[in-house]
């Protein structure tokens, strides 16, 4: 038993000779990883802003193919661009690695667009401002205005108002020659009677509380081209 002692006495000196005590045999704690930034909004290039897209490659009578641009965002791995025909609403997507992505489009037709950043690993997306297009056609001379945006009340807005609320929107035209704008205003979305016509981005319309009001732009231009909006709607409170 003595012996045994001894060997169990000489054991626990080398264990401590060779740093098996509490002081230092714990592995250091792991360097913490750097958080990921999210991805920032990239700055829109080519189709320009509210003007006639005319470079692009023609497919047919119809089609053409567009190489939408844009400068690079930081923190992004991948860029989604979202292309809306504003005649239909139709939506079509590319995904590209790069600072362009090649979209074939109709031809004579109003888009808007805009490119989402995204980052590998992360959820959070940021988005570019919204462009708007006219591609240009075989043989066109004068564009149709794009279709009015809604600036107030915002579309699906809920609004605290009384006896009046003042309507605003914003208007565009390729060829800068807007003449006039209609507005059509009501609680029937599928009978919208006319509020008046004005020359203004603003129209002033009666409004009563705790009630939905549907409303729709037309803009017109000096060569007689007519443009209707979305159907817009809000609910005054």
């Amino acid at each position: 038993m003595k012996v045994e002692k001894g060997i169990l006495i000489l054991m626990m000196a080398l264990l401590a000779a060779c740093g098996g005590g509490d002081s230092g045999g714990e592995d250091p704690d792991p360097e913490p990883q750097p958080r990921q930034q999210p991805p920032t909004a990239a700055s829109l290039v080519f189709p320009e802003n509210n003007l006639p897209c005319t470079e692009g490659v023609v497919i047919s009578a119809t089609r053409s193919r567009i190489t939408f641009q844009w400068n690079a965002s930081q923190n992004t791995d991948s860029y989604q661009v979202v292309l809306r025909d504003l005649n239909t609403n139709e939506e079509v997507t590319a995904t590209a690695n790069t600072n362009e992505a090649a979209v074939t489009v109709n031809r004579g037709t109003p888009y808007e667009w805009y490119v989402v950043s995204r980052a590998n690993g992360i959820n959070q997306t940021a988005q570019s401002p919204t462009w708007r297009f006219y591609n240009e056609g075989p043989g066109f001379e004068n564009y149709a205005p794009f279709p009015a945006r809604a600036i107030f009340p915002q579309r699906g807005s809920h609004i605290n108002a009384s006896g009046t609320v003042l309507l605003q929107w914003e208007g565009a035209d390729a060829d800068d020659d807007i003449s006039a704008y209609e507005v059509f205003f009501g609680t029937d979305p599928a009978d919208l009677p006319t509020a008046g016509s004005t020359v203004e981005t603003e129209l002033e319309v009666p409004i009563s509380s705790g009630t939905p009001y549907y409303w729709v732009v037309r803009t017109t231009d000096l060569q007689g081209n007519a443009t209707d909006s979305e159907l817009f709607e809000f609910l005054v409170q």
